[in-house]
Protein backbone atom coordinates (compact mmCIF):
# COMPACT_ATOMS: atom_id res chain seq x y z
CA UNK A 1 0.00 0.00 0.00
CA UNK A 2 3.24 2.45 1.09
CA UNK A 3 4.48 1.32 -2.15
CA UNK A 4 1.33 2.24 -4.55
CA UNK A 5 0.97 5.56 -2.62
CA UNK A 6 4.52 6.75 -3.26
CA UNK A 7 3.97 5.29 -7.15
CA UNK A 8 0.98 7.84 -6.98
CA UNK A 9 2.83 10.71 -5.68
CA UNK A 10 5.48 10.56 -8.11
CA UNK A 11 2.52 10.28 -11.47
CA UNK A 12 1.10 13.79 -9.57
CA UNK A 13 4.65 15.68 -9.47
CA UNK A 14 5.57 14.70 -13.13
CA UNK A 15 2.16 15.59 -14.54
CA UNK A 16 2.85 19.64 -14.06
CA UNK A 17 6.30 18.87 -15.86
CA UNK A 18 4.33 16.77 -18.72
CA UNK A 19 2.53 19.64 -19.29
CA UNK A 20 5.02 22.27 -18.91
CA UNK A 21 6.79 20.03 -21.68
CA UNK A 22 3.96 20.80 -24.62
CA UNK A 23 4.58 23.63 -26.99
CA UNK A 24 2.49 26.74 -26.56
CA UNK A 25 1.54 28.97 -28.74
CA UNK A 26 0.72 32.47 -27.44
CA UNK A 27 -0.47 35.37 -28.99
CA UNK A 28 2.09 38.36 -28.83
CA UNK A 29 5.04 35.70 -28.67
CA UNK A 30 4.92 33.00 -31.37
CA UNK A 31 2.73 35.07 -33.29
CA UNK A 32 1.27 38.61 -33.57
CA UNK A 33 -2.03 40.15 -34.14
CA UNK A 34 -2.38 42.84 -36.92
CA UNK A 35 -4.24 46.40 -36.61
CA UNK A 36 -6.51 46.45 -37.86
CA UNK A 37 -6.99 43.09 -39.98
CA UNK A 38 -6.52 43.34 -43.33
CA UNK A 39 -9.07 41.41 -46.38
CA UNK A 40 -8.32 38.47 -47.71
CA UNK A 41 -8.87 37.83 -51.64
CA UNK A 42 -10.26 34.35 -50.69
CA UNK A 43 -14.00 33.00 -50.74
CA UNK A 44 -16.17 33.13 -47.88
CA UNK A 45 -15.08 29.72 -46.23
CA UNK A 46 -11.62 29.73 -47.19
CA UNK A 47 -8.67 30.54 -44.80
CA UNK A 48 -5.87 32.71 -46.99
CA UNK A 49 -1.97 31.73 -45.91
CA UNK A 50 0.36 34.24 -47.66
CA UNK A 51 4.02 34.00 -47.78
CA UNK A 52 5.87 36.56 -48.04
CA UNK A 53 9.53 36.26 -49.35
CA UNK A 54 12.19 37.12 -51.59
CA UNK A 55 14.66 35.23 -54.22
CA UNK A 56 17.91 36.26 -52.43
CA UNK A 57 16.76 35.57 -48.88
CA UNK A 58 18.94 32.96 -48.19
CA UNK A 59 16.52 31.83 -45.17
CA UNK A 60 13.19 31.93 -47.79
CA UNK A 61 15.56 29.65 -49.74
CA UNK A 62 16.02 26.99 -46.54
CA UNK A 63 12.10 27.45 -45.45
CA UNK A 64 11.21 26.54 -48.85
CA UNK A 65 11.88 22.23 -48.47
CA UNK A 66 9.48 22.64 -45.18
CA UNK A 67 6.88 24.75 -47.00
CA UNK A 68 6.27 22.17 -49.62
CA UNK A 69 6.38 19.48 -47.41
CA UNK A 70 3.27 21.68 -45.92
CA UNK A 71 1.86 22.57 -49.11
CA UNK A 72 1.78 18.83 -50.04
CA UNK A 73 -1.14 18.26 -47.27
CA UNK A 74 -2.20 21.43 -47.35
CA UNK A 75 -5.76 21.26 -45.76
CA UNK A 76 -8.64 21.51 -48.74
CA UNK A 77 -10.26 24.88 -47.23
CA UNK A 78 -6.60 27.01 -46.95
CA UNK A 79 -5.58 29.08 -50.12
CA UNK A 80 -1.64 29.55 -49.89
CA UNK A 81 -0.27 32.78 -51.81
CA UNK A 82 3.03 33.76 -52.53
CA UNK A 83 3.96 37.65 -52.24
CA UNK A 84 6.99 38.51 -53.68
CA UNK A 85 8.34 41.42 -50.57
CA UNK A 86 9.94 44.50 -51.73
CA UNK A 87 11.65 45.75 -48.21
CA UNK A 88 14.82 47.16 -50.56
CA UNK A 89 14.91 48.58 -53.89
CA UNK A 90 17.11 45.89 -55.20
CA UNK A 91 13.98 43.18 -54.29
CA UNK A 92 11.61 45.10 -56.67
CA UNK A 93 12.76 43.38 -60.61
CA UNK A 94 12.52 40.00 -58.26
CA UNK A 95 9.11 40.70 -57.15
CA UNK A 96 8.65 41.68 -61.19
CA UNK A 97 9.81 38.46 -61.88
CA UNK A 98 7.51 36.04 -59.79
CA UNK A 99 4.79 38.06 -61.37
CA UNK A 100 5.62 37.75 -64.48
CA UNK A 101 6.37 33.87 -64.27
CA UNK A 102 2.41 34.22 -62.56
CA UNK A 103 1.44 36.08 -65.59
CA UNK A 104 2.78 33.47 -67.91
CA UNK A 105 1.17 30.43 -66.03
CA UNK A 106 4.96 29.29 -64.86
CA UNK A 107 5.11 30.44 -61.40
CA UNK A 108 5.61 26.33 -60.44
CA UNK A 109 8.53 25.68 -62.95
CA UNK A 110 9.95 28.98 -62.36
CA UNK A 111 9.73 29.56 -59.30
CA UNK A 112 11.96 27.15 -57.76
CA UNK A 113 14.25 27.48 -60.56
CA UNK A 114 14.81 31.40 -59.43
CA UNK A 115 15.86 30.25 -56.02
CA UNK A 116 18.34 28.01 -57.50
CA UNK A 117 19.76 30.73 -59.58
CA UNK A 118 20.44 32.60 -56.94
CA UNK A 119 21.60 30.28 -53.86
CA UNK A 120 22.84 27.65 -55.83
CA UNK A 121 24.17 28.61 -59.31
CA UNK A 122 25.02 32.30 -57.43
CA UNK A 123 24.08 34.81 -60.06
CA UNK A 124 23.52 37.98 -58.77
CA UNK A 125 19.98 38.62 -60.89
CA UNK A 126 20.43 42.35 -60.66
CA UNK A 127 19.27 42.76 -64.41
CA UNK A 128 16.47 42.51 -66.67
CA UNK A 129 18.54 40.24 -68.76
CA UNK A 130 20.02 38.04 -66.53
CA UNK A 131 16.63 37.57 -65.27
CA UNK A 132 15.42 37.12 -68.51
CA UNK A 133 17.99 34.39 -69.42
CA UNK A 134 16.59 32.36 -66.76
CA UNK A 135 13.02 32.04 -68.06
CA UNK A 136 14.86 31.38 -71.63
CA UNK A 137 16.54 28.89 -70.23
CA UNK A 138 13.32 27.43 -68.66
CA UNK A 139 11.27 27.51 -72.38
CA UNK A 140 9.74 30.78 -72.39
CA UNK A 141 10.61 33.40 -75.33
CA UNK A 142 12.29 36.67 -74.60
CA UNK A 143 9.94 37.94 -76.29
CA UNK A 144 6.72 36.54 -74.59
CA UNK A 145 9.00 37.86 -71.16
CA UNK A 146 9.63 41.27 -72.21
CA UNK A 147 6.16 41.34 -73.53
CA UNK A 148 4.77 40.73 -69.54
CA UNK A 149 7.36 41.65 -67.50
CA UNK A 150 6.79 45.43 -67.68
CA UNK A 151 3.44 45.02 -68.28
CA UNK A 152 0.57 46.90 -66.58
CA UNK A 153 -0.69 44.13 -64.88
CA UNK A 154 2.89 43.15 -63.12
CA UNK A 155 3.13 46.69 -62.14
CA UNK A 156 -0.05 46.55 -60.60
CA UNK A 157 0.78 43.38 -58.60
CA UNK A 158 3.74 45.09 -57.72
CA UNK A 159 1.85 47.98 -56.13
CA UNK A 160 -1.08 46.18 -54.27
CA UNK A 161 1.85 44.01 -53.03
CA UNK A 162 3.94 46.48 -51.05
CA UNK A 163 0.92 48.30 -49.93
CA UNK A 164 -0.49 44.92 -48.66
CA UNK A 165 3.16 44.13 -46.89
CA UNK A 166 2.88 47.45 -45.02
CA UNK A 167 -0.31 47.04 -44.31
CA UNK A 168 0.80 43.68 -42.72
CA UNK A 169 3.60 45.33 -40.31
CA UNK A 170 6.12 43.04 -41.76
CA UNK A 171 9.62 43.65 -42.22
CA UNK A 172 11.57 40.52 -42.70
CA UNK A 173 11.39 37.33 -44.82
CA UNK A 174 10.01 35.00 -44.62
CA UNK A 175 7.09 36.23 -42.89
CA UNK A 176 3.51 34.24 -43.39
CA UNK A 177 0.30 36.34 -42.80
CA UNK A 178 -2.76 34.24 -41.47
CA UNK A 179 -5.98 35.18 -43.07
CA UNK A 180 -4.80 39.28 -42.39
CA UNK A 181 -5.39 38.95 -39.14
CA UNK A 182 -2.00 37.15 -37.78
CA UNK A 183 1.96 37.71 -38.56
CA UNK A 184 4.68 35.21 -37.97
CA UNK A 185 8.05 34.54 -38.43
CA UNK A 186 10.78 31.28 -37.47
CA UNK A 187 11.95 33.68 -35.23
CA UNK A 188 9.03 34.54 -33.45
CA UNK A 189 7.33 31.20 -33.86
CA UNK A 190 10.47 29.74 -31.98
CA UNK A 191 13.71 29.56 -33.95
CA UNK A 192 13.33 27.18 -36.29
CA UNK A 193 11.04 27.19 -39.68
CA UNK A 194 9.06 23.77 -37.84
CA UNK A 195 8.46 26.13 -34.88
CA UNK A 196 6.44 28.32 -37.66
CA UNK A 197 4.75 25.34 -39.96
CA UNK A 198 3.01 24.55 -36.30
CA UNK A 199 2.47 28.38 -35.85
CA UNK A 200 0.72 28.40 -39.11
CA UNK A 201 -1.35 25.36 -38.63
CA UNK A 202 -2.01 26.65 -34.78
CA UNK A 203 -3.93 29.79 -36.82
CA UNK A 204 -5.15 28.08 -39.34
CA UNK A 205 -7.47 25.69 -36.81
CA UNK A 206 -8.05 28.75 -35.15
CA UNK A 207 -9.53 30.49 -37.63
CA UNK A 208 -11.06 27.90 -38.10
CA UNK A 209 -13.04 27.29 -35.19
CA UNK A 210 -13.76 30.86 -35.13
Amino acid sequence: MLRLKYLLSGLILLLPLGLQAAPKIVEGFEYKRIVPAQQTQVPKGKIEVVELFWYGCPACNRFEPDLNKWLQDKPEDVVFVRMPAQFNPGWVIHAQAYYTAEALGVTEKLHHKLFEAMHKKKRKLKTVDEIAAVFVENGISREKFDKVFNSFGVKTKLANARGMAQRYGAHSVPTVIINGKYRSDATTAGGTYKDLINVINFLINKERNQ
